[in-house]
């Protein structure tokens, strides 16, 4: 145990593994004692290193949450707002009605009686546009 898991967790996995194989030996059920202490043992090292990664990776999902969370400064959104504003109007109209309104492009081109290709490209032009001023 000490060789696969290390001096700390060995202690606590062998001791587990007596209090888990007790009451089989009580009842005198263990034909195999030996191996019965080390599938129990490994069992539960396999256990430990789940629920560590699972508590790693929460901690992870929780920063990420938490950095995306952080909603823009009042500057930055004031400025994305003028941008979108600042849009010629078909540009503007399709830009809204996909990220504000959440529509897709086929149901733009329908609302707009347009083809789908120019909603398409109408898009790619706010958003070229936008992410240009943005950058300024």
């Amino acid at each position: 145990m000490r060789r696969r898991h290390g001096d700390a967790a060995a202690d606590d996995l062998v001791h587990e593994s007596y209090l888990r194989a007790a009451p089989y030996e009580a009842a005198g059920t263990l034909r195999h004692p030996k191996a019965m202490l080390i599938r129990i043992a490994e069992n539960l090292a396999s256990n430990l290193r789940r629920d560590r990664y699972h508590e790693v990776a929460d901690d992870i999902g929780a920063s990420t949450l938490e950095i995306n969370s952080i909603s823009p400064s009042q500057e930055q959104a004031v400025t994305f707002k003028q941008i979108v504003l600042a849009l010629p109007d078909e540009l503007r109209e399709v830009f809204m009605l996909n990220h504000v309104e959440g529509m897709t492009y086929e149901e733009i081109a329908i609302e707009l009686r347009i083809p789908r290709t120019t909603v398409h490209h109408r898009m790619r032009m706010a958003l070229k546009r936008t992410s240009k001023a943005m950058r300024d």
